[in-house]
């Protein structure tokens, strides 16, 4: 630790401690939980110096009032919700610097929907099961597994970042209010019949208000699904499926209509139909849709996931030779 600590004067709407994911543990129903924008967290803390996954704080849509016990290097990615430092205005996505007492806050909201604030040396609570992420539900990591609180205190661990890195502006995401998501269709399409599947990637769904770390609701059309008799161990809803489990990104669509997309919260399976998978890039994309956000599913093969991946680990080894790591 390096001596310097955080007071959470205001906890924001919702801000909990988040790093790179707990791995490994899927199967036994605990899920990765992390940032849900990955390419924003591994920016923020680029720019401080940390490692691509160290712990951060995932602000969602309003910030918190922070108080800084000591100086730190820190830095915003993300959502465009501006920080201010005893008022007045800092960049984001750009590193710099607070000092003993310094009060960090934010501005409102205007475009996205998460932000990260990376500090140097990360966020040093204690790991569990191998990672400092909050899962809430479950009331595991971050600062007693739950989001922020008043009063609320964060060490802060040793680091020698450095004020005036910025992520070029091509590198940063737009986050617009229409948005295409890309997404490898199954695996139970096949209960979709053929208008199902049209309408499926047809239509401009709408994000609802219904849109948290377990998953994103859509609303926009009904999907028709192919006439059957349920299986034993299914439920009557035709999209009803014997117990499967549930891939981080799977999209499912109880009763064929407003299609669910399960992120890094979800739970690990269940008996609802998945229709099509979100590829791992675009789950950031995902993460970044306030509600109303109006969202076209656009189908690609695995060949072309696995080329968008290739893709994506290429645009951060150059954010990351841009500020000279």
């Amino acid at each position: 630790m390096s001596g310097t600590t955080i007071e959470v004067r205001k906890p924001g709407l919702s801000t909990t401690v988040q790093d790179g994911g707990r791995a490994g543990y899927y199967h036994l129903g605990i899920p990765p939980s992390g940032a849900l924008d990955q390419y924003s967290l591994a920016c923020a803390n680029a720019l401080v110096g940390n490692p691509d996954g160290a712990a951060a704080l995932e602000i969602v849509y309003m910030g918190p009032e922070l108080v800084f016990t000591g100086p730190a290097t820190v830095a915003v990615a993300g959502a465009a919700i501006a920080p201010t430092v005893n008022g007045e205005a800092r960049p984001v996505w750009e590193s710099f610097t607070v000092r003993e007492g310094d009060v960090l806050a934010f501005a409102y909201l205007t475009a996205g929907a998460r932000a990260y604030l990376a500090v140097s040396g990360g966020i040093d609570v204690p790991e569990k099961l191998g990672s400092r992420a909050t899962y809430a539900l479950g009331a595991l990591g971050g600062l007693d597994g739950r989001p922020l609180a008043e009063g609320d205190v964060l060490p802060v661990g040793t680091g020698t970042g450095r004020a005036g890195l910025v992520v070029p502006e091509d590198l940063r995401p737009r986050m617009g209010k229409e948005v295409e998501v890309r997404v490898v269709m199954g695996l139970y399409d096949h209960r979709l019949t053929d208008r199902g599947r049209d309408t499926f990637l047809d239509t401009t769904w709408t994000l609802t208000p219904v849109a948290d770390r377990i998953g994103f609701r859509y609303t926009g059309g009904r999907l028709e699904t192919v006439d059957r008799e349920p299986p034993f161990g299914a439920g009557q809803d035709p999209s009803n499926i014997v117990d499967s489990p549930y891939p981080i990104g799977s999209i499912q669509v109880p009763g064929g209509v407003e299609p669910i997309v399960l992120h890094r919260d979800a739970v690990s399976g269940g008996g609802y139909m998945m229709v099509a998978t979100v590829i791992s890039g675009d789950l950031d994309v995902v993460a970044q849709s306030a509600p109303r956000t109006r969202t076209r599913f656009v189908a690609v093969d695995l060949e072309t996931a696995l080329s968008l991946r290739t893709e994506r680990k290429e645009r951060l080894a150059r954010m990351h030779a841009a500020l000279g790591g």
